[in-house]
């Protein structure tokens, strides 16, 4: 199918759908975009659906319903932004130790929405980036000076590194940090998502007081996103919420 006719099919069949206007194109945009990609690179078997899921997912281009097109993208997504990341031994230990979640994968929204609120100089940062994929999107969709990646399965971030090549982001806009995500203040960042990285108990608590403390010493005028939020709590006053959808809630300082 010629590029333009999946974009064109894909941006009327969402009409229908519950969207912005905006994140009704970005969405479009990004079935263009996986519509084209070859098989990404698997290096640790993380994709072995993937042929069938992409074949799945154009197919539904053509069925004329945008029911069925979102659900089969968002198969295909989810299989590539990957449900459980391998940890070795010892990262294990960390994420217990640290009343850390393992990985699991974030939807759609927030790549929709965080072009409206992101410039580009912006330094944005992910906490429990997995292999990164949502913030990869986002550089896709509203390229901005850097991202940095923070994961502590080296695999994860291995597999990452690959996908960064695979989507074609220059390597100059990708940091990433093998870490605790309780090892990483929020410095220097612009925009923060994070899809709770640990349980606010515990550790997991003292993370978000720490994190909050770094925030509120911040010059930066932050924009944060988080999904099953657990930071809201802990924030500074000075920080509001401006959306909220049962799932994800952001705030801007």
């Amino acid at each position: 199918m010629k590029r333009y006719l999946i974009f064109e099919k894909a941006r009327t069949l969402l009409e229908a759908m519950d969207y912005e206007p905006a994140e009704r194109l970005r969405l479009s945009e990004l079935m263009q975009l996986f519509a084209e990609l070859p098989v990404p690179p698997d290096p640790i078997g993380l994709y072995p659906d993937y042929a069938a899921l992409k074949d799945k997912f154009l197919r539904a281009v053509e069925s004329g319903s945008g029911d069925v097109l979102e659900e089969a993208f968002l198969n295909l997504y989810c299989h590539v932004h990957g449900h459980e990341a391998p940890y070795l031994p010892e990262e294990r230990l960390v994420v217990d130790k640290t009343e850390g979640y393992w990985c699991h994968a974030g939807g759609l929204s927030p790549i929709l929405k965080a072009p409206d609120y992101i410039e580009p100089h912006f330094v944005s940062g992910e906490f429990g980036a997995g292999n990164g994929l949502q913030t990869l999107l986002i550089q896709i969709l509203k390229p901005h000076k850097k991202t940095v990646m923070i994961e502590i399965s080296s695999q994860m971030v291995e597999c990452g590194k690959q996908l960064q090549y695979w989507l074609g982001i220059p390597s100059s806009r990708v940091e990433w940090i093998v870490s605790d995500v309780t090892a990483v203040p929020p410095e220097d960042m612009d925009f923060i998502y994070l899809y709770r990285p640990v349980k606010p108990t515990g550790r997991g608590r003292e993370f978000y007081r720490q994190f909050s403390a770094h925030l509120a010493r911040s010059k930066r005028k932050a924009v944060i996103f988080s999904i099953a939020d657990c930071l809201g709590p802990f924030l500074p006053r000075r920080f509001k919420s401006f959306y909220f959808d049962g799932h994800l809630t952001c705030y801007r300082g």
